[in-house]
């Protein structure tokens, strides 16, 4: 064994910090949840759709308003939500002709700290 390996292996305070988790091992039901969740922010412009609606805090955000913000047509808009819906991340509610999205905040808490893992 030479002692590069036997000091790998060897526990030191600072693999401890580095490598742990306060919240402990996910279940096989939390670990489907957040691979959904994070499937559905795998794409860069649902990242940004999001941010974009977590800026605007509490308030709901008009489809109408992604497009020329964004530059992408309503069909994209409407596709991407419908993934964060799904995923939990957002809530819709249809006003007349356009949708208004609202960020769910436990989910949106749960993302802070999914990206924030310690």
């Amino acid at each position: 064994m030479d002692v590069a390996s036997s000091a790998c292996c060897t526990p030191t305070p600072e693999s401890s910090e580095c490598c742990s988790l306060s919240q402990g091992v996910l279940s096989a039901q939390d670990a489907q949840r957040v691979a959904g969740v994070l499937k559905a922010l795998a794409d860069p412009m649902r990242l940004r759709l999001l941010s974009h609606m977590a800026a605007q805090g509490c308030d709901s955000v008009c489809s109408c308003n992604f497009t020329d913000e964004l530059g992408i047509s309503q069909p994209t808009v409407s596709h991407h939500m419908k993934k964060l819906v799904d995923a939990g991340l957002i809530t819709r509610e249809q006003r007349g002709k356009w949708a208004h999205y609202s960020v769910v905040p436990q989910a949106f808490a749960e993302v802070r700290t999914l990206l924030d893992l310690r």
